[in-house]
């Protein structure tokens, strides 16, 4: 009996304290989110009131126009979804593959982080300018902005992950002998799960926006297109509506992909700093 008790004070010590569980970090993350929105469309309305509405639209307006925008223009939303998709799948995959190669192949690793590191220094302006010179196609332009821009992230992403192995791991698996798929089975691909997901999380907003602006200048339908004709037409609240549509994708993609690392990751205990 004794025993039994010391166990179970053993195992109650040992427990985590105040660990927010799942529906309580999605309560913190929410209602902020909804204060926030609350005041924005306070904001707005209150602006509404001493400017004209081709300047700042009333919410109300905005929300109709973005009725307006579902009922007829749903194809635009679809058709940048997919190009999104597209195209962030590939990066994600060329990325990871120049992030493991630069991580385990020393030999090469110094040219091809080079490569990336010019990458990311060229403005995505200039991308987009090559793309239009370079492809025909507006599908092709946008694929192609959009992978030379989200390649570089997955990358060195990646490869900063590997760097984070700890040397202890590394010497303990290398004692048994393994061939490089072992060790890139057992060892790198479990270790670079929560980088991959961490850079989506973190770039998919910006993907976004790359998206909306590789549109507008190379693509006459899709979100940017629609922005850019709304802008022509001087209709400043298909712009703010857009913009809310946006904001929403934006959001349901981030929670989406919080969805899946969670599942993906469940077999590893949360840590929590308190």
């Amino acid at each position: 009996m004794e025993n039994t008790q010391t166990k179970s004070d053993i195992r109650v010590a040992q427990a985590p304290a105040n660990v927010p569980n799942a529906e309580a970090r999605v309560k913190s993350d929410l209602i902020p989110t909804l204060v926030v929105s609350a005041l924005l469309i306070l904001v707005i309305q209150i602006a509404s009131f001493y400017v004209p509405s081709y300047i700042i639209p009333a919410p109300a307006e905005i929300l109709k126009s973005a009725w307006q925008i579902l009922s007829r223009d749903a194809n635009h939303i679809f058709t940048t979804g997919i190009r999104l998709f597209i195209a962030l799948f590939f990066a994600m995959g060329i990325g990871v593959l120049f992030g493991i190669i630069m991580g385990t192949l020393p030999k090469i690793r110094p040219y091809l982080r080079a490569l990336v590191i010019i990458d990311t220094g060229i403005p995505a302006l200039s991308w987009m300018l090559v793309a239009i010179f370079w492809f025909k196609e507006p599908e092709f332009r946008i694929f192609f902005i959009l992978s030379v821009i989200l390649i570089p992230f997955y990358a060195l992403n990646i490869y900063d992950g590997i760097r984070a192995l700890p040397k202890e791991w590394v010497d303990m698996i290398e004692s048994f002998r393994p061939n490089r798929w072992q060790v890139l089975r057992y060892l790198v691909f479990p270790h670079i799960v929560p980088y991959i997901f961490l850079t989506t999380k973190s770039i998919v907003g910006y993907a976004i926006r790359m998206a909306i602006f590789a549109e507008l200048v190379a693509s006459a339908i899709g979100i940017g297109a629609q922005m850019n004709l709304a802008q022509s037409n001087f209709r400043i609240d298909q712009i703010f509506a857009w913009t809310l549509l946006l904001v929403i994708i934006n959001l349901s993609l981030q929670a989406f992909v919080a969805m899946l690392e969670k599942i993906a990751l469940r077999y590893r205990a949360e840590a929590s700093v308190r």
